[in-house]
């Protein structure tokens, strides 16, 4: 070997075991989402598939234009999956996908230490009516009026895990569409999968509860990681 060459030839190998630059990191979920609702506080429920009946709930904060993650926790969603919202059916067990207000919280218990948003207690005469047929559609009503059957309505105090603490999600809320859907919501975890509303574990969302600033205008993403009802599209 001449000269030299030993050197050039570990120089070589050198360049070869270099690693390269490190990749870019994505930009957290909120930055590629198409809108956030114009506050700076969003909670995102991430499906890996609109099949799936779990996946991800985390909550973020807005500050100096970056998103950064405040908290986050496995998620359940409808037995059926995810659908876009605009063509959910009612009574189909399936999460409405899209981004939502969240007009009030409301529980069994007594609001987490910390909270700010609006909190109705729930009470014996507390109903959630689901009636396509009452003037009270898709509302919380106290006691539950005469055109809303119990049948087709939800006695909140009876779904005392669920519900001892939840947040309304505002899906189909402000101008109720009949026969879409009536009372999704974020909720504690019952057994398994949900009737369409999404659920994390009872520490989370008491976390979620004290987190949720009303002046920072929070809203709720509800998506899968890609398709048709991809999150970043809403």
């Amino acid at each position: 070997m001449r000269p030299g060459a030993a050197v050039v030839l570990a120089s070589a190998s050198l360049l070869v075991l270099a690693p390269g630059a490190p990749p870019t990191p994505a930009p957290p979920l909120p930055a590629r989402m198409a809108d956030t609702g114009g506050g700076s506080q969003l909670i995102t429920a991430q499906a890996p598939r609109a099949r799936a009946t779990s996946g991800t709930v985390t909550w973020w904060d807005l500050r100096d234009g970056r998103w950064t993650k405040a908290g986050s926790a496995s998620a359940r969603f409808g037995a059926n999956g995810l659908v876009e919202g605009g063509l959910r059916g009612q009574g189909t067990n399936t999460t409405p996908t899209g981004l939502y207000d969240l007009p009030y919280a409301f529980g069994i218990k007594e609001a987490p230490a910390g909270t700010e948003v609006t909190y109705r207690p729930v009470r014996q005469n507390s109903w959630w009516c689901q009636d396509n047929d009452s003037r009270s559609y898709n509302r919380w009503t106290e006691p539950r009026p005469a055109d809303c059957r119990a049948g087709e309505s939800e006695h909140l105090i009876s779904y005392t895990t669920q519900y001892a603490h939840a947040y309304v999600i505002g899906f189909n809320y402000a101008e109720p569409v009949r026969k879409r859907g009536a009372g999704i919501f974020l909720h504690v975890n019952g057994r398994g999968a949900t009737a369409g509303c999404v659920s994390v574990p009872a520490e989370a969302m008491r976390a979620i509860l004290a987190w949720a600033d009303p002046a920072r205008r929070p809203h709720i993403a509800i998506g899968t990681a890609s398709g048709p009802t991809a999150i970043t599209r809403y």
